[in-house]
């Protein structure tokens, strides 16, 4: 498995990372902070104070905040836009409020990037896809989003591509597809994995949705980590897909989480989700090629870093 000691180096540099107090963005700041001056900017609604490395410098504040935004952008050289709301079934009660913060507070941030004329990195969604008409999913691929989530990743994605062609900006997408990993809080594209280790550690049923045939691009964060360092140190511009090039059945994977936890829970299976996408896996040879992004961790042992972790923390807890 690959360490931090593999990842691109970057340093000496001024960095923003928006959503730094979140999962993925996190893992980055915490990449980064010991050859550089890292910010963090979070409004905390999702993330963790807790996770921001002691060494970056945590403004607490909204990515639609203007006084939040000068103090967190002001002379940076790089911003790694992680911030966003990122529920689908959130998305679907609230589009006015989804477009707020994930296109509008996309465009305030291209617009102190184009000021300080900071290198840009987006998060993106493989939820642009929509239902895939075949897999792998080139980024060329029709992008029809099901969900005013994927829509608005799609619609910032654009703004991106824009400010790069328009401003000249040096900006980049990256599509995002399954990502997974150690202390992340359940997602609405990874919190199967979660659901599956609680129940094997916990000897109850393993509940798949439908047959189990649906697939998925599970992809560790030390691999989307990756993918971020390399986008930061090139000048390509674009969008890129950000996963692993194979995929796994649901099926599968319930197996796979109750071998790694040497459990013995029975799978069964539910009703099917409504409007559940049937296949997913990502094309990467465009970033193989053009960002020399190497997957560098399996299913089976990025699966097994899930469940020490979780050992771990019910150890913890039980001790206190």
């Amino acid at each position: 498995m690959s360490s931090q000691a593999d990842l691109p180096s970057i340093s000496g540099i001024r960095i923003l990372v928006t959503g730094g107090a979140g999962f993925i963005g996190s893992n980055i700041a915490s990449a980064l902070v010991d050859e550089n001056e890292v910010r963090v900017l979070d409004n905390l609604s999702s993330g963790s104070r807790s996770n921001v490395p002691a060494d970056a410098t945590f403004i607490e504040g909204d990515i639609r905040d203007d006084e939040a935004l000068d103090r967190a952008t002001a002379d940076v050289d790089l911003i790694f836009h992680q911030a966003a709301l990122i529920s689908v079934e959130e998305s679907v009660r609230n589009p006015e409020r989804t477009h707020d913060i994930n296109v509008t507070g996309t465009v305030k941030l291209l617009e102190r990037a184009r000021e300080e004329s900071a290198r840009f990195v987006f998060a993106s969604s493989a939820a642009v896809y929509g239902h895939p008409e075949s897999v792998p999913i080139a980024e060329d691929a029709p992008t029809e989003p099901t969900s005013p989530y994927g829509l608005s990743k799609l619609a910032a994605e654009r703004y991106v591509r824009l400010y790069a062609e328009l401003y000249d900006l040096s900006a980049v997408a990256l599509r995002y597809f399954n990502a997974y990993g150690s202390g992340q809080l359940d997602s609405d594209y990874s919190a199967v994995i979660s659901v599956f280790v609680d129940q094997a550690t916990n000897a109850e049923p393993i509940t798949v949705d439908g047959d189990g045939s649906q697939t998925r691009d599970f992809v560790h964060i030390t691999d989307i980590v990756q993918a971020n360092l390399l986008a930061a140190r090139s000048e390509e511009t674009g969008v890129f897909n950000v996963g692993t090039g194979e995929s796994v059945s649901i099926l599968d994977l319930a197996e796979i989480v109750r071998d790694v936890t040497d459990s013995e829970s029975e799978i069964t299976h539910t009703e099917a989700r409504s409007g559940d996408i049937d296949r997913s896996r990502a094309s990467i040879s465009t970033i193989e090629s053009s960002l020399g992004f190497e997957p560098s961790v399996s299913l089976k042992n990025g699966l097994e870093t899930v469940v020490q972790s979780t050992a771990s923390e019910s150890s913890l807890d039980s001790s206190q």
